[in-house]
């Protein structure tokens, strides 16, 4: 039995007449013909159904890895051209099928047609010769073929259990049948398991003892070779995606990628893959979108790329990915060859709260309970689902938003702000530690929270990845600002408003809304999102204003934090926002750490607590303001009076008088004055408050500010006396700012005639002497707005007075006469002892002589009173 020659590296030709590849001919066109009657005596050939899958995957698992690294080199010098798809109309008994059709021109000018189609779950090959020229008397043709994966030297034989290496090239022989007509033709039948693989041939015409066998191949003398089980696919939607009829379709961008070459894996933690498909660029590719399909892939369960002869890189659009064997440094991601969990989201109702009336609580969804404390069992600690277990905390706070930070997958060593891929979560938040598992329990988390009146809003990195990861072989130029800029180059800086990562953005954005029901995205490091290409800040950034006017995230809070996770820092930039756009206000942090350590102008707090006009009188107003005192990076509220060391003058803060943990009764009470001072500054404030997880417990990291040094949530914590009137603390502001809403949780500015300043002794507050530590307001109710319809907010409320010192001496307060028939009740006095430092029902200011109210606030401390009917 003939072999075929090793060296044809698949170099066949697939021509129409001319003999040449036409893009236009790439088009498939429907069309109804009857099955050829002339192919009588058409071959069945049994054994050829286990040349490929009946038993390879066992046998794959015995044979050498040389012989395992299977490759199809199909590249545009093979022109595999499916010129047409036809459609047969079989006999009553027998079922329609989609038609592939290839056609070959002989090097002696004839013309060869071949038919792949699927019937009953089964490949039929129909090869057809017409015209051919053969000087043998007998006109015997026959079909000299091999089934294969990789290159010429790789051919798939009928036995494969019991052949040995030497013999795996052996190809099989199969005679054509000549029709009436002088054509030539045969069948050949495959199981759909054996499917995908490509069949190369060439035409043999035996030949008497006296001459050689005559050998007929394409007309650049190359063998024939096509595909059986996929085709060229389409170039949309990026990623994996399915069809009704079970087929599924790969399409990835790169545009200057030379070669990309589909792996295919038997198992996740294989080294190599099972199957690599060499895509051909002028049939598998669309302008810069490569893409192929199969009709299915029984065997095979994840897949990734290789780009130009580079490492196996997972799909930027994967929707299911999991870790696979390492590959150079750390373990690499692949692709999961299956479709995504269905989820029954009947029931599930968005909160949609208005943003002025969110209460924000930012964490890590790790950290917040995989301590032993939290009493969780292992799989579910540590998990979304712990989030669940740990919902009633939340409520008690009076939170009604979370904020979690990123939990896409990112870098074990570096953290969750440099991501690897923008489409999954994590697959350690799911219960298993798997993809699966993560995607169900982050959607059951959602409607759970959606369900207790708590939105879901997501930290986000868009700005730049990891080291090392896939974008970088894909297409590093398009993805990443390469040799462009000096300052963005070394931080894996993406190239966001490039028209392909902008779109990609925009496709995870849109996946996390419509698949995880997510209500909001807070943009880390945003100021980068207004550079372009070559590193310029752009005035109308195309990436910050499609998320803007988009239809469907312009319904979410879309918030940008200028905060840089390489430096650690935030980056004041003045932000394009369209009125949609709100802020991390990193200023309102800033100003109250100083005000509150006896440094900052009284005309900086004046600005923070009424709203941030600097900034947001653009057009948006108070509730764009996203407020906060501490954050996930940097001190946590507890360090804040406890550290202010040298090496922490950019923390602003004050450690009360001694550095450290202490028993000094004074400095303790010092500290948990300001502690409340911050809480209270941060609730009776124009903006969203935003809390950062361990607060309200006491967390500290001993005076580090770095990232990496957070603990896990202390469950214990919250059993201590600090704990217990901090949480009930935070749980009575956010009641009130929700009970006076009128005032505190406002869309607008409040109007000059609604709000009075006041120095200690009613003199005006000298706004630009540092100096001057003291500085109170009064809040008017608007008559004209609660008086509107729809207004909730009860009309019987009176007006507000909070006052703020930052002086180490005690003041005597003069408050203004209280309106009429009402008189002054003190809710808050924060340098009081538990519990009385706070009250819903208030204690009267008794009227001193001369008609005034007088009221005497100890040093460091602040006060609120509320007017109501006597």
């Amino acid at each position: 039995m003939a072999t075929l020659p090793l060296s044809i590296a698949i170099q066949a030709s697939c021509c129409l007449n001319c003999g040449t590849t036409e893009l236009s001919k790439l088009t498939a066109a429907n069309r109804n013909i009857h099955r050829h009657n002339g192919l009588r005596g058409s071959v069945k050939l049994g054994i050829e159904r286990n040349l490929v899958f009946g038993e390879v995957l066992q046998n794959f698992k015995e044979m050498p890895l040389r012989d395992r690294d299977l490759k199809v080199y199909a590249t545009s010098r093979v022109s595999v051209e499916p010129m047409e798809q036809r459609v047969y109309t079989s006999t009553e008994t027998e079922e329609a099928g989609k038609v592939s059709t290839y056609r070959f021109r002989t090097e002696t000018g004839d013309l060869v047609k071949v038919f792949v189609r699927m019937k009953n779950a089964k490949y039929i090959v129909n090869i057809e010769v017409s015209s051919l020229h053969l000087s043998s008397n007998d006109r015997l043709l026959v079909l000299s073929w091999g089934i294969y994966r990789s290159d010429a030297s790789s051919f798939m034989p009928s036995n494969f259990r019991s052949s040995t290496p030497a013999d795996r090239t052996t190809t099989l022989e199969t005679p054509f049948t000549e029709t009436s007509s002088g054509r030539f033709t045969l069948e050949l039948e495959f199981e759909a398991k054996q499917i995908p693989f490509y069949l190369s041939f060439i035409l043999k015409s035996p030949a008497d003892a006296d001459s050689s066998d005559l050998e007929i191949r394409s007309h650049r003398k190359t063998n024939f070779c096509f595909p059986v089980g996929f085709s060229r696919g389409d170039s949309a939607p990026l990623g994996l995606s399915f069809s009704n009829d079970g087929s599924m379709n790969f399409a990835i961008f790169s545009r200057n990628a030379e070669s990309v070459v589909l792996c295919l894996y038997g198992e996740t933690t294989a080294e190599k893959p099972v199957l690599e498909l060499d895509l051909d660029p002028y049939v598998n590719r669309s302008g810069d979108i490569w893409h192929a399909s199969f009709e299915s892939a029984w065997d095979f369960v994840s897949y990734g790329y290789r780009f130009d002869e580079g490492n196996v890189l997972l799909d930027p659009y994967a929707k299911i990915i999991a870790k696979s064997v390492p590959h150079g440094t750390g373990l690499k991601y692949l692709g999961r060859l299956c479709e995504e969990p269905a989820f029954n989201w009947a029931g599930d109702v968005r909160p949609d709260f208005a943003m002025e009336k969110l209460v924000v609580y930012r964490l890590n969804v790790t950290r917040f309970t995989e301590h032993k404390s939290s009493k969780l069992p292992t799989n579910i600690a540590g998990t979304f689902s712990g989030l669940t277990e740990k919902l009633e905390h939340l409520k008690d706070l009076g939170v009604n938003a979370v904020l979690l930070e990123p939990i896409f997958p990112f870098d074990e060593q570096k953290g969750p702000y440099f991501p690897i891929h923008f489409f999954s979560p994590m697959n350690c938040f799911g219960p298993s530690r798997g993809p699966v598992s993560a995607v169900n329990s982050m959607k059951d988390m959602v409607k759970k929270f959606h369900a207790d009146g708590i939105e879901v809003l997501l930290e986000v990195v868009f700005t730049h990845t990891a080291e090392g990861e896939a974008l970088q072989g894909i297409d590093i130029s398009s993805y990443y600002h390469i040799n462009r800029v000096a300052d963005l180059k070394a931080r894996n800086a993406l190239n966001c408003n490039y028209p392909v990562v902008q779109q990609m953005v925009l496709d995870s954005l849109r996946y996390w809304v419509t698949e995880f029901h997510v209500d909001g995205f807070c943009f880390i490091n945003a100021s980068s999102l207004l550079r372009g290409s070559n590193g310029e800040y752009l005035s109308r950034p195309p990436l910050v204003e499609a998320i803007a006017f988009d239809p469907l995230l312009s319904k979410t809070k879309i918030i940008a934090d200028c905060w840089d996770p390489h430096g650690s820092v935030p980056k004041e930039t003045r932000l394009p926002h369209w009125k949609r756009w709100a802020e991390v206000n990193s200023k309102f942090s800033k100003d109250v750490r100083n005000f509150l350590r006896g440094e900052g102008l009284l005309s900086d707090l004046a600005t923070r607590l009424c709203g941030n006009g600097d900034i947001f009188s653009d057009g948006r107003g108070p509730a764009f303001s996203f407020n906060f005192i501490s954050r996930n990076s940097g001190l946590p509220l507890v360090d804040l009076v406890s550290f202010s060391g040298v090496e922490l003058a950019s923390e602003l803060s004050w450690n009360c008088g001694k550095e450290g943990p202490t028993d000094k009764t004074a400095v303790l009470e010092r500290r948990l004055k300001q502690i409340r001072n911050f809480l209270f500054i941060l609730f009776v404030s124009l903006g969203v408050p935003v809390l950062n997880m361990g607060d309200e417990c006491g967390q500290s990291t001993g005076g580090s500010p770095a990232y990496s040094d957070r603990k896990a949530f202390d469950w214990n914590a919250l059993g201590t006396g600090f704990a217990t009137q901090t949480t009930q603390f935070i749980a009575f502001l956010s009641s009130f700012r929700i009970r006076r809403s009128d005032l505190l949780q406002r869309r607008n500015f409040l109007k000059e005639e609604n709000i009075d300043w006041y120095g200690s002794d009613q003199s005006s507050p000298k706004w630009e002497d540092p100096s001057c530590k003291f500085l109170a307001m009064k809040l008017k109710p608007d008559e004209e707005e609660a008086n509107e319809p729809g207004d909730v907010s009860p009309p019987l409320w009176g007006d507000l007075f909070v006052a703020f010192s930052a002086a180490d001496h005690s003041e005597t307060l003069i408050l203004p006469p209280p309106p009429e028939d009402m008189g002054w009740f003190r809710l808050v006095d924060t340098a009081l002892p538990f519990p009385g430092f706070f009250s819903t029902d208030g204690e009267p200011v008794p009227e001193q002589m001369a008609g005034l109210f007088a009221y005497q606030m100890k040093s460091h401390s602040c006060a609120l009173f509320e007017a109501r009917s006597l």
